[in-house]
């Protein structure tokens, strides 16, 4: 089978060797094999496809194992396909091509003809395809490289987001107490708030519990008392609470401690940067239980298309709200003051149990009723 065995048995070591190498350096270093390696592999493929011609007998070239050589040169020109750069692809498919083609030159038969023609388009369709493959694995990873990296930005900034609504009002509050001029009535609130502050911080810091789900812990809490409870912690302000119709209205304790904060954070706006003389709270709802809170200050106001809204307007006031469900519209003049007016829904009261009807009561039969027990 073939005229020359001892270099056949050569040009399949190095094959072989050469196989196992490179299988080897990609498992260990696991990715694709750099170009100057798959260079050298394409470049012993291709050298021991040509002496095929020398030691492989003609009948035994095209068809058969024996020529093992088309089968090797193949499988080394897909993985010249992994390499990112066509430099290898363009000229080695080619030097394969060519190889091949030297090889079966001394074949004669129409038949055969028809299969070194299918072994040819073999080479490049397997080439092209498996080139087209692995571009497109190779952009699917990059995008979901793109995905997470843009999923942990977001999760970044929403972290960053919660801090800051967390951290933003204790801030403000810790920096009033810095203020040596402070009148004692309001630095003792002051401390009573920066108390508060404090247990939301420790709040955020501790891992929160897993939800158990159908556990209603939150329920529901009357807007109005959450409202009055704020507006108690700044003694110093002159806050009128005028409550409207409706004002009884009850709201789950999430939303209402989200309300209850954009207050407190819109009062130590007016207490470090409005001047104001006079706040007014007013809270009512109307007959479809959608409820409107408005907080209107006397102070100095501002453009709100001049001036970029700070983290306490900005994110804990509108932004949480907001996400909450509720509509927030803030309305400021320079020298007018600002109004701040939030809408939502109240929470549905819970259904009162059905009453049992008249001579259908039954007292429940214990399980040993009428039995003697012993």
């Amino acid at each position: 089978m073939s005229p020359r065995s001892s270099l056949y048995l050569a040009c399949w070591v190095v094959a072989a060797v050469t196989a196992l190498v490179v299988s080897g350096v990609a498992l260990v270093t696991r990715r694709p094999l750099s170009t100057p390696v798959v260079s050298v592999d394409v470049l012993i493929a291709v050298g021991v496809l040509a002496l095929s011609a020398w030691v492989v007998a003609p009948d035994h070239r095209v068809g058969t194992w024996v020529a093992f050589q088309t089968g090797y040169a193949l499988s080394v020109v897909i993985t010249a396909t992994t390499v990112r750069s066509l430099t290898v692809v363009a000229w080695g498919l080619p030097a394969a091509l060519g190889a091949y083609l030297f090889q079966v030159s001394e074949v004669s038969g129409s038949a055969l003809g028809t299969t070194v023609a299918g072994n040819l388009l073999t080479f490049v369709v397997y080439a092209v395809l498996c080139r087209l493959v692995l571009t497109f694995v190779r952009r699917v990873g990059e995008d979901a490289d793109q995905a997470r990296a843009r999923a942990a930005e977001l999760a970044r900034r929403e972290e960053q987001r919660r801090a800051q609504v967390v951290m933003h009002n204790g801030a403000a509050v810790l920096r009033l107490l810095t203020e040596p001029d402070l009148p004692p009535a309001a630095r003792s609130a002051l401390v009573d708030q920066a108390m508060v502050e404090l247990e939301q911080m420790r709040s955020y810091l501790r891992p929160a519990p897993a939800p158990v789900p159908g556990d209603d812990v939150a329920g529901t809490v009357r807007l109005a008392d959450s409202l009055a409870a704020t507006c108690a912690r700044f003694p110093d302000l002159r806050v009128e609470r005028v409550p409207g119709p409706g004002a009884d209205v009850e709201v789950d304790a999430v939303r209402a401690h989200a309300v209850a904060r954009a207050l407190d954070s819109l009062l130590l706006n007016v207490r470090e940067h409005a001047g104001a003389d006079h706040v007014v709270v007013h809270l009512e709802a109307d007959a479809a239980r959608t409820w409107t809170l408005t907080v209107h200050d006397d102070g100095a106001g501002f453009d709100p298309a001049a001036v970029t809204a700070g983290v306490g307007l900005r994110e804990v006031v509108v932004g949480e709200l907001t996400r909450h469900g509720m509509d927030v519209t803030v309305d400021s003049r320079p020298g007018e003051g600002t109004t701040v007016t939030v809408r939502g829904t109240a929470t549905a009261p819970a259904p009162a149990p059905a009453p049992t009807p008249a001579g259908r009561a039954r007292t429940p039969r214990q399980p040993h009723a009428g039995r003697r027990l012993r």
